[in-house]
């Protein structure tokens, strides 16, 4: 019987790449060391609003309770996100058992959408003069408007939010009914936010002495102006996973992936182009489910990248990859939402599309002209070949071809041993027939073809 095995690089490959997938799934994100009681912990927050940005956030406020610091302060300049994730990091501030100041800076950030919900959970909202804040209108997977029952939801919830901080109500209505968006001085006008500050001391020298109450009832009296600053490093596992989830690099992921696929497709038995392909698919899936997608661009991906794979099948047209083409570029357009500010470059896009297509097309005629050449798999393709003796005993003989483990037949009876090289004279269905290199080669058996 042939027993297959997969080459060692093979083998090493997957190896190595489940080993780093395992480790980015499952690495501690932790920080090394406790930052000194009564500090203010800092941490920036730019970006659309994720699952990454959830659990940076709600850690940040678990090490800012544990530490026992005077408060938090976030950095926010983000164009929006995931309502159900603003909603969890809402939450998360209005129970926080220490103060958070969310200070949307520097000159040109905003708090759009998302970022308007979280600068209205803070217990101090400030903004630097330059930025920006509103147009938090929800829209649905597609990108487009919402049913008036979850519009409602969403102004109920903001007017809840104002009353709950003590903060303007119009503006967070009007900014979730009818998009509306304001200056920095405008919003501090109407009462959006608390003040106005262009650096982070200008920022802890104005909010010292201020009194805020937390979710349990105590009123703490910031105590900032002379307190050690602390910036809450994120864990190499956070950078990576917050620089996957973007959507320039998930759209190269998922197509480069696919590719890597369609490679192993075309070239069976090699192993590492499907290992490589599944990792990046992995991470790709990963950033789609925390990005701001719509259904329809998720559903023109998959059709793209499906007739990309069936350019293999049809090869030699390019019909099968034209569409493709066609469906990866209207996919990196409406792929994610436009609301947010989100969306993959084009000096990303054309060039993917482009590579995607042409490889496609590429392995479609290589695997085509391989269907077109003489079987490589029957005996003709073996007689002749070397092999090397693995095993013998008294009734049984094995030698070593081409990465498999064959049994095997001297026909001439010469006496082998482990480590002889044999030469290929024949095969009858799983079963070599092997002589000595140096025997002659006479066939004295009928050879099954």
């Amino acid at each position: 019987m042939q027993l297959l095995r997969a080459p060692r690089t093979t083998r090493a490959a997957v190896a190595v790449l489940t080993a780093v997938l395992g480790l980015l799934l499952a690495a501690p994100a932790g920080a090394d060391e406790a930052p000194p009681t009564g500090s203010v912990l800092t941490m920036e927050v730019s970006g659309a609003i994720t699952a990454v940005t959830e659990d940076r956030i709600s850690d940040a406020i678990d090490e800012a309770e544990t530490s026992g610091a005077n408060a938090l302060l976030i950095q926010l300049d983000t164009p929006g996100g995931q309502l159900e994730t603003t909603r969890n990091i809402v939450q998360a501030m209005l129970l926080a058992d220490v103060p958070v100041i969310v200070h949307v800076a520097p000159a040109g950030a905003r708090a759009g959408a998302a970022g308007t919900f979280i600068t209205y959970a803070a217990h101090v909202a400030v903004m630097n003069s330059g930025t920006t804040i509103g147009a938090a209108t929800p829209v649905d997977m597609e990108g487009g408007e919402v049913t008036d029952k979850i519009l409602q939801d969403s102004v109920s919830y903001a007017e809840a939010l104002a009353e709950e901080r003590g903060r303007d109500t119009d503006f967070i209505v009007d900014a979730v009914v009818d998009g509306r968006a304001e200056r920095a001085t405008v919003a501090h006008e109407l009462g959006a936010v608390d003040l106005l500050a262009g650096s982070q001391e200008e920022l802890l020298a104005a909010v010292d002495g201020q009194e805020v109450t937390l979710e349990s009832g105590e009123t703490v009296t910031l105590a900032t102006a002379d307190a050690t600053v602390v910036e809450i490093e994120q864990t190499w596992m956070r950078t990576l996973l917050g620089a996957i989830a973007t959507p320039d690099i998930a759209f190269l992921l998922i197509t480069i992936g696919t590719l890597a696929v369609i490679y192993e497709l075309a070239n069976p038995g090699v192993g590492l182009g499907g290992a490589i392909g599944g990792v990046m698919l992995i991470l790709a899936f990963y950033s789609l489910s925390v990005l701001p997608t719509t259904i329809a661009g998720v559903a023109l991906l998959a059709l793209g990248l499906a007739l990309l794979v069936g350019e293999l099948f049809v090869p030699g047209v390019g019909v099968m990859a034209g569409g493709g083409a066609i469906a990866l570029l209207a996919a990196g357009l409406l792929l994610f939402d436009g609301t947010t500010g989100l969306g993959v470059s084009w000096i990303v896009l054309l060039p993917t599309v482009l590579l995607a297509a042409g490889a496609a097309v590429g392995l479609g005629v290589m695997l085509a002209r391989q269907r077109g050449r003489p079987s490589s798999t029957g005996a003709e393709a073996l007689e002749g070949a070397t092999a090397e003796v693995r095993r013998v005993g008294e009734r049984r003989l094995q030698v070593w071809l081409d990465g498999s483990l064959w049994e095997a037949t001297c026909p001439s009876g010469a006496e082998l041993k482990p480590g002889d090289t044999v030469t290929v004279v024949g095969r009858e269905g799983l079963r070599l027939f092997v002589e000595p290199q140096d025997e002659p080669k006479e066939q004295p058996w009928t050879s099954t073809r």
